[in-house]
């Protein structure tokens, strides 16, 4: 059992030396280990070389696109959640706090996702259920909650409501123009500066 333990110690010291070590060679410019940000660009135009040139460039904007409103509509949720938790306290769900439909189509969700046992991925946060158009009407509903971080509620309407038919058009593969992009990043951007992220 001791040689056990003094093996296992070992091996960790040996793996903090070798990247200690592999960090000086690093910041000298000598490559060591495998490039992550390589190796994804290669898995990418491996998955993406059987497609012509226009429908891999615009797959590509897509999923740029794709993962700011990921990030975005995350990180709204997380305001909800964490003001709500704070304010209302653990049980701000099945409270007065969401509205009944909202929570009622939400909860349906979550059940349905949980039989579907062959389906991986996170299925024990209902404010991951709730329609992204939904997150206005909670944040509304609790208006005295956000009201010193968002402007108002229809700002919050507007940059809601049209994100939420970009979103969708993103959601179900439909390419958006150009201007429709740059409108979604400036929303996001008025965001961030506006209530942060």
């Amino acid at each position: 059992m001791v040689d056990a333990g003094i093996r296992v110690r070992d091996f960790f010291f040996r793996g903090l030396l070798f990247e200690s070590e592999s960090e000086r060679f690093r910041r000298a410019g000598i490559r060591v280990g495998a490039d992550l940000t390589e190796t994804e660009a290669t898995l990418v135009q491996e998955a993406l070389a059987p497609f012509g040139i226009s429908r891999r460039n615009q797959a590509l904007e897509m999923a740029r696109l794709y993962a700011v409103l990921f990030a975005f509509e995350n990180e709204v949720r997380s305001l909800i959640r964490d003001s709500l938790e704070e304010k209302a306290g653990a049980d701000w769900w099945k409270s007065d706090k969401v509205p009944k439909t909202v929570r009622d189509v939400a909860e349906g969700r979550m059940a349905q996702a949980k039989k579907d046992s062959w389906l991986e991925g996170a299925k024990d946060d209902v404010l991951e259920f709730v329609d992204f158009g939904n997150l206005a009407a909670i944040i509304v509903q609790n208006w005295d909650n956000f009201k010193d971080v968002i402007p108002g509620q229809s700002w919050l309407t507007q940059r809601m409501s049209e994100l939420e038919k970009a979103r969708n058009f993103v959601a179900h593969n439909r390419m958006l123009l150009p201007t429709e992009f740059d409108r979604i990043y400036m929303y996001i951007s008025d965001w961030n500066k506006v209530v942060g992220i």
